[in-house]
């Protein structure tokens, strides 16, 4: 591949990734309400007939709570689907994103659509992954429309009527029958998986989360770990969540820790960014570590990844869940277990914090100026 043909496929990568960020950006809020509302549904409710809390009964601020939680995290999934295709066709690809990825959320006509082509499944719909898709094929196909030469007078009815309704034409029979229902199936045996996980599989997803969580601190492979957590939650799977949220709070505690105890390791203006880093940590702001990562990514990367998967895959491990998708320290009290969160928390920071000190040297003004500038090269790149 020539290195022209190799420059406009990074390009285009670049943008994807963008435009797959625009629809989280968008989603993040909806999952919030709705995961939040939906755990004091559930803190509020009575048990049930199964020994679990009852948000059913019609009435009760149990109920009122299970309703708005229960609708933001139903319409999460469109709007993620319909902001992807908003980032790469502007506003003619929402209304058709938002349907087409709604569509394909609807279990009962996705196993319509695969009794047609003769295939069983799609009774939970196609998750977040579904969406995904979905929002990226809206969004080239509006695009295409929209870029087509038309008569002066048929240009203003583009956006609002043409553009919207032949994408939705063209679009749902892909939706239904060639994405909708494989992904649905795809989407089912990732559940089942991860419902049963326990033991060492436990283990090893937490471990592989929490590395991804610290790895870019905030940049495209954190995004996907968190995204990854944060759809499973209306599949009514919270685990990841627990572990991703312990995963990105870690980094910026564990190396301020570090900072604290050995300063001598550390350029005098971080000693600030520590204080900082306690608050940005237990608010679940993983990029409170950059300025660590930046001036030393050889040796802090490593060290907060080791830390964040340790977190991460003991409270996989111990089955500790979080229903909220944000909020760190001020949504422990929703976890199945706020000591273990927080013992999580504790012990991935420790490690890090170990980890950050034993392998920095001390810190020397020329060296340490010099390693900054190189590693804020190696290091940008976060959002």
């Amino acid at each position: 591949m020539s290195s022209k043909a190799e420059s406009k496929m990074r390009s285009h990568l670049t943008k994807v990734k963008e435009d797959l960020m625009t629809g989280v950006s968008y989603m993040i809020p909806f999952v919030t309400i709705g995961g939040i509302f939906l755990a004091l549904g559930f803190a509020v409710a009575p048990t049930g007939p199964n020994g679990a809390p009852d948000t059913s009964q019609v009435g009760t601020l149990a109920y009122f709570l299970g309703q708005i939680g229960g609708l933001g995290l139903t319409i999460m999934v469109p709007i993620l689907g319909a902001y992807v295709a908003y980032a790469i066709a502007d506003r003619p690809g929402l209304a058709p994103g938002f349907l087409a990825s709604y569509l394909i959320q609807q279990g009962e006509v996705l196993v319509a659509a695969g009794e047609v082509i003769g295939l069983q499944g799609g009774e939970a719909g196609a998750g977040y992954l579904g969406a995904l898709v979905t929002g990226l094929l809206v969004g080239y196909v509006a695009r295409w429309i929209k870029n087509w030469s038309v008569p002066d007078f048929i240009q203003p009815m583009m956006p609002v009527l043409i553009v919207p309704v032949l994408t939705m034409a063209i679009v749902s029979p892909v939706v239904l029958f060639v994405l909708g229902v494989p992904v649905a199936i795809a989407n089912a045996g990732l559940t089942a998986y991860l419902e049963g996980l326990q033991g060492s599989q436990a283990l090893l997803v937490g471990a592989l989360l929490g590395a991804m969580m610290a790895f870019d601190m905030g940049g495209p492979v954190n995004k996907v770990a968190y995204v990854f957590a944060a759809g499973l939650i209306t599949e009514g799977i919270t685990q990841p969540m627990a572990a991703v949220m312990i995963a990105g709070m870690i980094p910026p505690i564990g190396l301020a820790i570090s900072n604290f105890i050995a300063p001598h390791k550390y350029a005098e203006e971080m000693y600030e960014n520590a204080k900082s880093g306690i608050v940005l940590g237990f608010s679940f702001i993983t990029e409170g570590a950059i300025p660590y990562a930046s001036a030393d990514p050889i040796r802090v990367i490593p060290s907060i990844m080791v830390g964040s998967a340790v977190g991460a895959a003991m409270s996989m491990s111990l089955g500790v869940t979080m229903p909220a998708p944000h909020g760190g320290i001020f949504v422990v009290p929703l976890s199945s277990n706020p000591l273990l969160f927080l013992a999580a928390i504790v012990i991935g920071s420790l490690v890090t914090a170990a980890l950050a000190t034993v392998l920095k040297p001390d810190y020397e003004e020329g060296v340490g100026a010099a390693g900054g500038a190189e590693a804020g090269a190696a290091a940008g790149g976060d959002d």
